[in-house]
């Protein structure tokens, strides 16, 4: 048996049955011969971000693999890995690496020197006896703790080394963390005593798959409950106690809540700064930091009382202890938080409804959204944004109703980096219908693995806008713009998707949203993937209440 038959088959063991790959790599051909399906791609970027989207959709619960080339393959994957790390997604990347006498000599590129700082764990491996060892440390790793990724480098010659004696592999265990006793029952007393308390939940709450935890705290105290991007859907978003979620872009009743909140309880985040997440207004006010990862605490917002562990295990210890203070029950606050959440948002929609059912031509990308939001099944939908607009868009307005069905993100803001969300999404997911929300330079940089998604059978709806410009930077660039038209970009995106084997339609007037939407569905049915390309006008105007 050969190093490369070796990987496939601890792959194997740990559940592995689909692996992401661009050749030339040994292992994705040793993973067909162990029945493990490969899925190439276009460019690694893409793939490593499907890759993601595998992990993210099943709470990590099904880790998702990338295999590439050494050399340029490997420099390709750079940029995939960085957003992955910055997002705290878990993903396994396998590069292979220059053969062992070469391999960490210049200017050959060396995954071991190179992904130190953008990953949780790099080993490059150089003896075949090693490598169910080094795997065993990478898949725990992946399965335990900060959720980030996890490299493993194999040299070329390696790979094709036979390996002898038997695969002494295991899979590796998964372990909760829970939280000091103490500090529950401190923050369950904070929290008991606050006046206007404000629950803020972030992707923590996702991979802990505690859910049915945050909402019967919610209940318990009464208390609204605001989402960081990237822990949107954490919370059912048309749930009485539920602000939305807190980008760039915001609902007026997130920043409404969080300016009138004594207290504010942060679950499974890291209240990280970001230009693309809603400032956390700390001064005055008492802070609450829940998190796994202790290097979250005070780097960001000072806080007044922190708890470390599991947010699943927190969460439940944090209802037993309030609900040991509350006698079991709420305290009737409800009617009164209810009523105030929805005066708030009802008079934020009336302000943005002239957008959001506009019948100007070219189209508004708000009435897209809004029309979207009606026709789809949104609790069988996996929906995502992409860098600039569309994530500021469509943030804001989409109503998630169930967990893991919005997929937001933000800390790194990649373009093109929802083509490959919403494929990985779909490969995980197949009973789900997936879409990308993506504009005309999002496209540029990923766009042909759109051919990927018709090739592999990969059944997507991409809703893509286009106003044949950079507009978000157009305020940026005057002078660049007016002399040298720096900001325009170009295309037909319905043809191009048409060219590549995908259903593709262009739509430019209002009466047509709805119909090529349902035209588009139908396409996705019968399995194949589709864009549809609104032209729309520069729209600049975000809620940012």
């Amino acid at each position: 048996m050969r190093v490369a038959d070796v990987v496939a088959e601890i792959l194997k063991r740990e559940g592995v049955e689909l692996i992401i790959g661009y050749p030339v790599n040994d292992v994705l051909e040793a993973a067909a011969r162990a029945d493990i399906r490969t899925v190439i791609v276009r460019q690694e970027r893409v793939g490593i971000h499907m890759a993601d989207a595998m992990s993210r959709v099943t709470s990590g619960q099904r880790i998702g693999v990338f295999a590439m080339q050494h050399g340029p393959g490997t420099e390709n994957a750079f940029g995939a890995v960085a957003q992955a790390y910055a997002d705290s997604v878990p993903v396994l990347l396998l590069p292979e690496g220059y053969p062992r006498p070469i391999m960490n000599l210049p200017p050959n590129f060396s995954a071991l020197l190179n992904f130190r700082e953008i990953a949780k764990w790099v080993e490059q491996v150089v003896l075949p006896s090693e490598v169910p060892n080094a795997l065993r440390r990478a898949w725990t790793q992946l399965k335990n703790g900060r959720p980030r990724p996890v490299v493993i480098e194999l040299p070329r010659d390696l790979v094709q080394e036979e390996f002898n004696g038997p695969v002494d592999y295991r899979p590796a265990p998964r372990v909760r963390v829970a939280p000091d006793p103490v500090a529950v029952d401190e923050v369950a007393a904070v929290l008991v005593a606050a006046r206007r308390p404000v629950i803020y939940a972030g992707q923590g709450v996702h991979y802990a798959q505690a859910w049915e935890e945050l909402r019967a705290l919610a209940e318990l105290l009464e208390a609204p409950v605001c989402t960081s991007l990237q822990g949107k859907s954490a919370f059912p978003e048309d749930h009485p106690l539920a602000l939305g979620a807190g980008g760039r872009a915001y609902p007026a009743t997130v920043s409404h809540f969080l300016r009138e909140a004594d207290v504010i309880f942060g679950i499974g985040c890291s209240f990280t700064k970001t230009n693309y997440g809603v400032r956390i207004p700390y001064e005055g006010k008492t802070i609450v930091h829940a998190t796994l990862d202790a290097a979250d605490l005070n780097k960001d917002v000072p806080v007044s009382h922190a708890i470390l562990g599991d947010a699943k295990l927190t969460l439940a210890a944090l209802y037993e202890a309030v609900s040991e203070r509350l006698g079991g029950k709420p305290r009737g606050r409800l009617p009164e938080v209810a009523a105030e959440i929805q005066r708030v948002r009802e008079a934020w929609l009336a302000q943005w409804m002239p957008k959001l059912t506009s019948d100007e031509v070219p189209l508004t990308p708000y009435r897209v959204i809004w029309e979207l939001m009606r026709t789809l099944d949104v609790e069988r939908t996996i929906i995502t944004h992409d860098a600039g607009s569309p994530r500021d868009q469509l943030s804001p307005f989409w109503i998630a109703k169930r967990p893991l069905t919005y997929l937001g993100w933000g800390k790194s803001t990649q373009l093109g980096y929802g083509l490959g969300l919403a494929m990985g999404a779909k490969l995980a997911r197949p009973d789900m219908l997936c879409v990308n929300v993506w504009g005309d330079a999002a496209i540029g940089m990923t766009g042909m693995d759109f051919e990927t998604a018709v090739r592999e059978r990969i059944p997507i709806l991409s809703i893509l806008f286009n106003n044949f410009s950079m507009a978000i930077e157009i305020p940026v660039m005057p002078v660049a713009t007016e002399k040298y038209r720096a900001t325009d970009i170009s295309g037909d995106y319905a043809a191009f998707a048409r060219a590549m084997g995908g259903y593709g339609e262009r739509v430019t007037e209002p009466g047509q949203i709805v119909p090529a939407i349902q035209r588009a569905l139908r396409a996705v049915e019968d399995g194949t993937p589709a864009l549809l390309e609104f032209i729309t006008g520069k729209e600049l105007a975000i809620s940012t209440p």
